[in-house]
């Protein structure tokens, strides 16, 4: 009778498991669905950062280029340049 009974249970055990199992590679199907999804997401991201850093080159070159042109230029005091360029926009009057 007790070696019956144990073999029920390891029967019942075996089935938990089998459900378990199974269980898991449900949610493992489910994360690998997402993974590629991340992966596609992730690959955008990146294109998008190439782009915004080849931005930033190129207006660095730009920036370097008129640092060129305004080499013989004298610089204003703080003071005058901040009357001439205003750069808080409350004060300028091309709002």
């Amino acid at each position: 009778m007790m070696a019956m009974l144990n073999s029920l249970q390891m029967g019942f055990r075996t089935l938990a498991l089998e459900k378990r199992s199974s269980e898991v590679w449900q949610v493992l199907g489910a994360v690998k669905t997402e993974f590629t999804k991340f992966g596609d997401v992730l690959s955008k991201v990146k294109t998008q950062t190439q782009t915004v850093l080849n931005t930033l080159d190129s207006a660095e070159t730009r920036s370097r280029a008129m640092g060129r042109a305004l080499k013989s230029v004298q610089a204003l005091p703080a003071d005058q340049a901040a009357a001439v360029l205003p750069l808080d926009v409350r004060d300028s009057t091309h709002t």
